[in-house]
């Protein structure tokens, strides 16, 4: 089977935490993601929320684990190219998914994306990572940023809500001898760190690490409504780490409901295989 990336592609993920990808994703994709956007704010989820407080002005929506909902993003999550690129920055012979979701900031959005890294928020250890694939053509100073090589700190942070005032959830505490530190105030020491953003054209696409710190640096708002989908997939040393009771976020009862138990490898229903090198 071909190959999708470069060694210094991958070397560069392994190093940075996030790696730009340059027209890796076709427009009829792109294309098929918005019509999928449109169809789940018709028709949410349960789980959709908007991170905006204020009323009557623009918002900040998201929706998650659609994928099985909304047969638009079922067909990428199982046939883009995704998985398979996936499976080379890993170095995997196996890909699962993790969890889907789409954020939409209307034009004149106020709100932004906390620093945060995404494995704070999911029951699981081991080798995963993300795809944020933006559906307009978006500037550096329009989407957010990567802090270079945060992967490799070897640190856990709390949570933080997306909700405007971005309340941290909980305090430090040691769960299962994983020690959670308050996040850095990245805002306020920019200088201390070295980002990494992209001007994204359609096609273009952001992949990084779960450990890697991201959110929003820039203070502009938005001219224009700005949407991306993104995926989070895991490979084959995945697999189910229930971190406790002591966030608000209530994906546990979910996953045990579904038959998952602590030390399960991923797969089943709510986390299929989408790729796998053949024995």
């Amino acid at each position: 089977m071909d190959k999708i990336l470069t060694s210094d592609e991958i070397t560069q993920f392994k190093n940075d935490g996030a790696i730009f990808l340059k027209d890796k994703f076709d427009i009829d994709w792109i294309n098929k993601l918005k019509k999928g956007i449109e169809r789940d704010i018709k028709n949410p989820s349960p789980r959709f929320k908007s991170h905006t407080i204020e009323e009557n002005v623009p918002k900040y929506l998201e929706d998650y684990w659609t994928w099985d909902l909304v047969p638009e993003f079922k067909d990428f999550v199982y046939n883009s190219p995704y998985a398979k690129i996936a499976s080379e920055l890993m170095n995997a012979k196996k890909i699962n998914l993790v969890m889907d979701n789409w954020f939409l900031r209307e034009a004149g959005s106020k709100s932004s994306t906390p620093f945060h890294h995404d494995i704070s928020y999911f029951d699981m250890d081991g080798t995963m990572c993300v795809l944020w694939l933006p559906l307009q053509p978006t500037g550096k100073n329009e989407g957010v940023v990567w802090v270079k090589g945060s992967h490799l700190w070897n640190k856990l942070f709390l949570r933080v809500l997306f909700k405007d005032g971005h309340k941290i959830e909980g305090n430090e505490c040691v769960v299962d001898g994983k020690k959670y530190e308050l996040p850095p105030d990245i805002l306020g020491n920019k200088d201390k760190y070295e980002f990494l953003q992209w001007d994204c054209q359609l096609g273009d696409a952001v992949i990084f690490d779960m450990r890697t710190l991201h959110g929003t640096l820039s203070s502009s708002i938005p001219n224009k409504t700005l949407s991306r989908y993104t995926l989070r997939v895991a490979k084959e040393d995945t697999k189910i780490n229930y971190v406790g009771d002591w966030t608000s976020f209530n994906y546990r009862k979910v996953m045990q409901d579904s038959g998952y138990k602590e030390g399960d490898s991923l797969g089943g229903k709510m986390f299929p295989t989408l790729f796998e090198i053949s024995k």
